[in-house]
């Protein structure tokens, strides 16, 4: 499309945006109590619609029909993550293969089991001949979330039978993008930083009998080179992000999808998009974001400079102006959320080694005295916990990651969620979703054009 016709289609929809904002404020006023907006209860507790064997993440319990906070507690297939990233850590093991087992499966695998499965990935990690040149290095994106969602389309094409829904093929299908994810990932931000940024060009591929954490830190980095400790700290993040139940934007997106029937490829897509939402996986991004404002504000060494800048992002004076602590506070976790909890016991001495000591502190000076300002300015004594975002940011930022990769590299840690909870709805649901809107728009009669009058602030004007 020529420039001329680009700026021409900004005016008109310029002015059509105006009467369509003015149009839907309008129908603020008709919500009420029984319509559950964003599919939460008026206590912002999630609507039930299905059961899982999954997932689960538990942050209060319900005595007598009232939430009773507690400490915040997430199991996969009922294992207590914390149990299984502890075990791997005594036992100086990668734990990632053994969680997206566990997740497809439902259960642990024995030593020949996972053999197995890992013998597995090793192939699946490697794309299909051409797919790099064709699908990711042709028309390079600034986004890798967006790259990530086409590629991901993309894999239909190579795949001889990708409409097939029977369970062994959507796992044959799961076990691929598996391993597939974090290759895409490594290539699609090895092209947009030599695009986009003017660096040399480094394609590495997947090396077997590796890690996905291996892997991912030998491919994304041009020297390929990682320590051990980096290796073994990127597995747990993996590990702490490939499943958070089915209740999270992007796995219901998934599920609702699952739910026409649709194919597998259009299943994680959408989670994918979902997952690009700054409001979901985008949010430790939004953190790092913020902490920059931070450093750049106060004096880390003075608490009530610490205090008064916080103050000022909650009342929308500073940062991005939208009154938010971003880190802080959880839709289901109030006394912790196990997760941030897993970070800062294993990150901190990292964190020092690196030389990021003195972030890792201002951060938890955040937390500490962002909390209380939060339940002040919302009049509540519900507790409030940090989330995984407030430290994953800043741990990937330890391991070199670039911020334009957090959300892929989350990505391909859910993708095992993801795949187990689409195989869960194929097997047992049966009924696409089907939620319903109440319509509250006036009824009027159909006005012949000639007794219509603009309503718009355009006029068209031919071109020369």
């Amino acid at each position: 499309m020529i420039r001329n016709d680009t700026v021409l289609l900004e005016q008109y929809t310029g002015s059509l945006s105006q009467h369509i904002e003015k149009e839907y404020h309008i129908g603020e006023k008709y919500y009420r109590g029984d319509i559950k907006r964003g599919l939460r209860n008026s206590d912002g507790t999630g609507v039930p619609i299905g059961v899982t064997r999954v997932g689960s993440v538990q942050g209060y319990m319900i005595e007598d029909g009232v939430r009773i906070p507690a400490p915040g507690q997430l199991y996969y297939r009922g294992i207590e993550l914390t149990e299984i990233v502890e075990a791997h850590r005594k036992a100086n093991t990668f734990g990632f293969e053994e969680v997206a087992y566990l997740l497809l499966m439902g259960y642990l695998p024995s030593h020949s089991e996972l053999n197995d499965f890992n013998e597995i990935l090793n192939r699946a990690r490697k794309l299909p001949p051409g797919f790099t040149e064709d699908m990711i290095m042709k028309n390079p994106s600034r986004n890798i979330m967006n790259k990530l969602a086409r590629c991901v389309l993309s894999l239909y094409s190579y795949d001889a039978h990708p409409d097939d829904t029977s369970i062994e093929n959507i796992l044959l299908q799961s076990i691929k993008l598996v391993g597939a994810f974090p290759s895409i990932v490594a290539n699609a931000y090895s092209i947009k930083r030599h695009y986009f940024e003017g660096d040399s060009l480094h394609i590495h591929y997947p090396e077997e009998n590796l890690s996905t954490a291996e892997n991912f830190l030998r491919m994304i980095r041009p020297n390929k080179r990682y320590s051990e400790e980096e290796a073994h700290l990127l597995d747990m993040m993996l590990m702490v992000h490939a499943e958070h139940g089915g209740g999270n934007n992007s796995t219901f997106v998934c599920r609702a999808l699952s739910s026409s029937g649709t194919d597998t490829y259009s299943a994680i897509a959408g989670a994918v998009g979902s997952l690009k939402g700054p409001l979901h996986g985008g949010a430790n991004a939004k953190v790092m974001e913020m902490f920059r404002y931070v450093k750049e504000n106060v004096n880390p060494h003075d608490d009530d400079s610490i205090k008064d800048y916080l103050a000022k992002l909650l009342r929308g004076e500073a940062g991005d102006g939208s009154g938010k602590i971003y880190g802080l506070g959880h839709a289901v976790y109030t006394v912790s959320d196990p997760r941030a909890v897993l970070l800062k016991k294993y990150a901190k001495h990292i964190a020092e080694l690196k030389g990021y000591g003195d972030d890792f502190q201002l951060l938890e000076k955040v937390e500490k005295y962002g909390i209380p300002m939060i339940q002040e300015q919302h009049r509540t004594d519900i507790p409030m916990c940090a989330n995984v975002d407030m430290y994953s940011g800043l741990v990937y930022t330890m391991l070199g990651i670039p911020e334009d990769v957090f959300t892929p590299l989350f990505a391909s840690a859910r993708i095992a969620g993801w795949c187990a909870n689409r195989i869960e709805e194929v097997v047992t649901c049966h009924r696409i979703m089907r939620p319903a809107y109440r319509a509250v728009v006036k009824r009027v009669h159909y006005d012949p054009i000639d007794e219509r009058t603009s309503r718009l602030n355009f006029k068209f004007t031919p071109k020369p």
